[in-house]
Order: structure tokens, then sequence, then C-alpha cells
């Protein structure tokens, strides 16, 4: 059976290991902490943990002090709060200031489900991908979640938005995978296309990929995690080798993955381009399974547009 795991559950049990590691990490939570799983970092460490209660921007200005003093700061709350409430005081406290915040926000995407549409982030990279100084990485599955939040905490000093997940999808990576902001990883090689991907639809391309093998299709995947600083020279050499590029993310495809892979294609190197994510629209409430074959966030949905995408291409 294919090992699964919730990215949210992997960042509370490294938090507190990091915590052991690094006296520095303090951790902030807007009275979510059961959600985000930062309680087990409560549990573990009472006096570098502040639950700032539902006052998000507050945690996020008590956040940048907390860096200015030294500190590293994880805050955690819902995807749709840390980024559409506390907008202003990220872009000025932390990246206007550069500020070492780390902001790890779970339940991201249509995936939250029964939350509906009120609870369901699906602009947040859009929002965070706008801020000069800030950095977003998306893992693939929770090794990776482990080793962005390794390398963050060792590697990088300035703002950071880890977009995670209460959904459980596979995990791809094993042990021995090391993450490097800004570096897109090639997960298999192919010829005619290349579906880049991000989060739990990395592991959705890798399925489409095998469906299409079985047709004779070969198919490049790009698990493009870090969505900014972007990885340029992967994106660009995709689309010289393959000629076809397909991008998948459990996001808008205005303003996320799909348009920041069309910005630097249509800069550097034009090509047939089919976006694969949520449309100009609001999400519903269901489960969470039904949701993401409701809006075509499935295997199934990426082979239909590698198809289509290499059609077009035959024809330009």
């Amino acid at each position: 059976m294919v090992k699964k795991l919730g990215t949210r559950d992997v960042y509370g049990e490294v938090l507190v290991r990091l915590g052991q590691q690094n006296p520095n990490i303090v951790v902030l939570d807007a009275d979510l902490s059961c959600s985000t799983r930062t309680c087990k970092f409560a549990e573990a460490f009472p006096e570098r943990f502040f639950n700032m209660g539902i006052a998000e921007q507050d945690m996020i200005s008590t956040a940048a002090g907390l860096a200015a003093a030294g500190k590293i700061a994880f805050v955690s709350t819902f995807a749709v709060f840390a980024t559409g409430r506390a907008w202003d005081q990220i872009r000025q406290s932390l990246c206007y200031s550069q500020q070492n915040v780390k902001i790890v926000a779970s339940h991201s995407g249509i995936t939250v489900g029964e939350d509906s549409a009120t609870h369901q982030a699906n602009e947040d990279i859009s929002l965070m991908r706008n801020l000069p100084n800030m950095s977003i990485i998306v893992p693939a599955d929770g090794i990776e979640t482990e080793k962005a939040l390794e390398y963050l905490v060792k590697y990088d000093n300035r703002p950071v938005y880890l977009r995670l997940s209460r959904y459980k999808f596979p995990v791809i990576f094993d042990s021995q995978y090391v993450f490097r902001k800004g570096k897109a990883i090639v997960l298999e090689e192919g010829t005619e296309a290349t579906v880049i991907a991000i989060g739990l639809m990395v592991s959705r391309a890798l399925e489409a990929q095998q469906m299409l093998k079985e047709q004779g299709i070969s198919v490049r995947v790009i698990n493009m995690s870090t969505i900014k600083p972007i990885d340029r020279e992967a994106i660009i050499s995709a689309a010289q080798e393959t000629g076809a590029v397909v991008t998948a993310e459990e996001h808008s495809i205005i303003g996320g993955l799909g348009s920041a892979v069309a910005e630097v294609l249509s800069e550097q190197c034009p090509v047939p381009l089919k976006r694969i994510g949520i449309k100009d629209c609001f999400g519903i409430s269901g489960d969470a399974d039904e949701l993401l074959n409701y809006y075509g966030l499935n295997a199934q949905s990426i082979v239909q547009s590698v198809k289509e995408i290499i059609d077009k291409k035959k024809k330009v």
C-alpha cells in the first residue's frame, strides 16, 4: 500500500525536534494549535510557545518583534487567515523589514473540504508571491516537508511561506532526499511534454505519467516545490526539450504555479501551456477526494491535458 502523510502532522513532529536542537526557535499560533499541530511544540516548550488568540495580525507583528530580537519565529494558522487577514502586517513587518519569520500555514486548498469556500485558501500563493523578499515553498510530501523545515532553520533567515495541508497524500521521497530552495526536481524523464506540479498534485502527476507511459506517451514530471524563487532554468530546459508544458496545482490558476510558469515561458521560451487548477471561482463544501475530482485535480485530467497540449504542439 502507498504510504500517506498529512504535511501538517509532519510539521508538528519536526518542530519539536528542531526546538530541541535550537533554543532560539519560538512558535506562535492563532488559537488553532491542535489543528496546525503546533500544540506538540507547546507541550514540549511552553515557555517558547505563544497562543495569540484569534488575532492573526498581532501574531505576525509579535513574531516580527521576536525575530528582530534574534529569535527564529514560526507562526501558524489556517492558510486563509495567515495570508488574507494578516497581509498588511506580512508586507510591512516581515517582508519590508526582512525578518526571520516562517509562516507555516495548514489547511490550504480545497481539501479543507467540508469547511467550504470561506476556509478553502485557493488564493494564498498569489497573495504571497507578489511580496518582495518572500519565499514560497509547497512540499510534495511529508518527507519534503521535513527536509524543507530543516533547511529553513539552518540556511534561511528571511521571510518564508510554507504551504501545508490537512489532507493526507502519498509519500514519494525517501529519507535520503535533499531539499534545496529554488531548485526543481525532475522525478521522471520524458520527451513529448512536461508536467510541472506542486503539493499533492505531484503524486497525481506521477500517476498520470505512468498512465501515459502505458499508452506510449513520454512525459517529464517536475516537482516545483519552491514557487518563489522559481527555478527558471528547469522550466526553460523542459520547454526547449519537450515543447509543451502542463502545470498542476491545488490553487487558483491565477497567480499561482501556472501563472509563474507562464511568465517564464512567455519571456524566455514560448510553448503551448495548459494550467490545471481551480478556475476563477470559490470552492464548495464536500469530501476532499470528491472535491479534487469535481475540480479536475486528478491524474485523469492531467492525462487529458497532456494529450491536448501535445496535439496543440503539433499544430504550431
